[in-house]
């Protein structure tokens, strides 16, 4: 299969350089008393092209790859099979970095997350990029408990309002339900997504973007276990509407204020 390249906008450029930024501060500290590790859930090709001039940009995995003082071993998961095969290439033969063909669901679960225990002094930087509802609760829950593990998470709301959080939920396709189901952890999104009242054609009143995300914030902390949840940073599309927000997630304060001040600088950056 003929590999295509995603053609990527300027938040997602952005994104590459906060998880550049973080992951060198990140690598600084850690380098010096741990083993610490790089994982991404969703690395895809390497590359992207740039939807504005159509110039090669590195992706995650490749960006990463360039950390000074470097990471002992990277991780790099993608369920497509192109996409690996063209990121392997660009990577190369390097005893460092593990490329693994599956789903992050089931791999970081099975293979990669034994590998970063708490008790083993080993630390892991998880980079979580799905371009839409594809990444299960689980995995997010068992980051948190590990205390191991600082997280981006990119929280889809692009997809849920596109699929799930409809004014007439009885016409919402199952299986969309039941992926939402699967990245929240159960059924109680419905609660925060919709308020009590009903419009006059009888349909739930949607509520916005923030409160969603806010509420996901709060899971994060109090479910997932994350001691420090960062204030997300929207991520918009050409026309200004929100795609996604990029979450942190870390059990220490010094990672939770690194990242503020990343956050921060870019927050209020004009497109």
């Amino acid at each position: 299969m003929r590999l295509k390249f995603d053609e990527v906008g300027y938040w997602t450029e952005i994104k590459i350089e906060i998880v550049k930024k973080y992951a060198k501060a990140y690598s600084e500290i850690l380098a010096r008393k741990f083993y610490h590790v790089y994982i991404d859930a969703f690395a895809g090709a390497g590359r992207h092209k740039s939807r504005k001039t159509g110039d090669w940009i590195a992706g995650s995995p490749m960006t990463v790859l360039k950390t000074s003082p470097p990471f002992k071993e990277y991780y790099f998961i993608d369920n497509n099979k192109t996409k690996i095969d063209e990121l392997q290439r660009l990577v190369g033969n390097r005893p460092d970095v593990h490329i693994i063909l599956g789903d992050c669901n089931q791999k970081l679960i099975s293979d990669v997350f034994p590998k970063v225990r708490y008790e083993d002094f080993k630390r892991g930087l998880l980079l979580i990029d799905p371009y839409g509802i594809h990444v299960k609760w689980q995995v997010m829950e068992m980051a948190g408990q590990m205390k191991s593990i600082d997280v981006f998470i990119n929280f889809p709301v692009a997809d849920m309002n596109r699929n799930v959080f409809w004014r007439n939920t009885e016409n919402v396709d199952h299986r969309d339900i039941e992926r939402m189901n699967a990245f929240w952890g159960d059924s109680s999104w419905r609660q925060v997504a919709y308020s009590t009242e009903r419009n006059l054609f009888g349909w739930e009143m949607k509520t916005d973007n923030e409160t969603v995300a806010q509420a996901f914030k709060m899971r994060l902390h109090e479910k997932a276990g994350f001691k420090y949840v960062s204030e997300p940073i929207p991520m918009r599309n050409s026309v200004g509407a929100i795609v996604y927000y990029l979450f942190f997630a870390s059990q220490q304060k010094v990672a939770d204020d690194i990242i503020k001040d990343i956050f921060d600088k870019y927050r209020e950056r004009d497109r």
